[in-house]
């Protein structure tokens, strides 16, 4: 089970820090990611983090302002948001795989596991 927090509302130019953590199962096995989906829209790409740290690719949108990071140790992966428009409101959901390739790291049907979600709204 993953379980996403840190959600909220902020102004635009402000700053998040996501959280999702997982239970029943150690993510140390697993590829980690973050994904969104605005009203309206389709669930959309943003972050991903493999097993080994070796590989964080990010969405053109959030690159530069987002860091995707895990701490196996305490079984959660973070999603620190800084700079924050009002085009990056959304809910975000984590997921996990323990078999995505890399070539699939942005491909939402890719991922097995995924959290409830946290509502991130950014005001102008």
């Amino acid at each position: 089970q993953l379980q996403a927090s840190g959600g909220g509302v902020v102004q635009a130019g402000g700053s998040l820090r996501l959280s999702c953590i997982a239970s029943g199962r150690a993510i140390n096995n697993y590829h980690m990611a973050w994904f969104r989906q605005a009203p309206g829209k389709e669930r959309e790409f943003v972050s991903a983090i493999t097993k080994t740290r070796s590989s964080t690719p990010y969405a053109d949108s959030v690159k530069g302002r987002f860091t995707i990071s895990r701490d196996n140790a305490r079984n959660t992966v973070y999603l620190q948001m800084n700079g924050l428009k009002p085009e990056d409101t959304a809910v975000y959901y984590c997921a996990a795989s323990a078999t995505v390739i890399f070539s699939s790291l942005r491909v939402a049907n890719a991922y097995a596991y995924w959290g409830q979600g946290t509502l991130v709204t950014v005001s102008s």
